[in-house]
């Protein structure tokens, strides 16, 4: 792929630190579930939906599943209605992954809000189905909340990646 003028050449990111980050997104959105409010961002999403982006051969559907799986298990919801939802998550973001590049962190946020719109919808009727559940109306801002970290996130696990600014004879790019 041609990379877009001005933007600078990445390292591979390695498996290790995508791991590492899906696992602490995880944690972090058990943490969330715990206090109780509806109205935090679903980090795991997130970070799913970036390495569905950025690697898209290393972070696939399967994952994102069983890290559904993971959550419901968790929050003793519905088994397979997070799954349902990441795995609807994650083929959106992989079918517009190679357009979605192209932008910066900020523009992408843009076009990331109707992905997160999107699961989120997955999940309420889901719920809605199943256990005759209305979401709740602080739930609406969440896909937005989701948009708005994009840009942080993203650049949180973009900076690894990231080469040195000014070369010489030891970094020659």
């Amino acid at each position: 792929m041609i990379m877009p003028a001005g933007r600078p050449l990445l390292l591979p990111a390695n498996p290790r630190f995508i791991a590492f980050t899906l696992v602490l997104a995880l944690l972090i959105n058990m943490l969330l579930g715990l206090s109780g409010h509806r109205w935090l961002p679903d980090v795991l999403a997130i970070v799913l939906v970036f390495w569905n982006v950025h690697q898209p051969r290393r972070v696939g559907l399967g994952l994102a599943f069983l890290l559904g799986l993971a959550l419901d298990v968790h929050e003793s919801a519905l088994l397979g209605q997070n799954a349902l939802s990441y795995v609807v998550l994650s083929s959106m973001a992989m079918a517009i992954q190679r357009r979605l590049l192209w932008f910066s962190l900020r523009e992408q946020a843009l076009q990331i809000v109707p992905l997160f719109v999107i699961a989120a919808l997955v999940e309420w009727v889901t719920r809605l189905v199943v256990q005759d559940a209305w979401p709740h109306w602080s739930q609406l801002f969440v896909p937005l909340m989701q948009a708005a970290l994009w840009p942080l996130v993203g650049a949180l696990l973009l900076a690894p990646q990231k080469r040195a600014f000014a070369p010489d004879n030891i970094r020659p790019l």
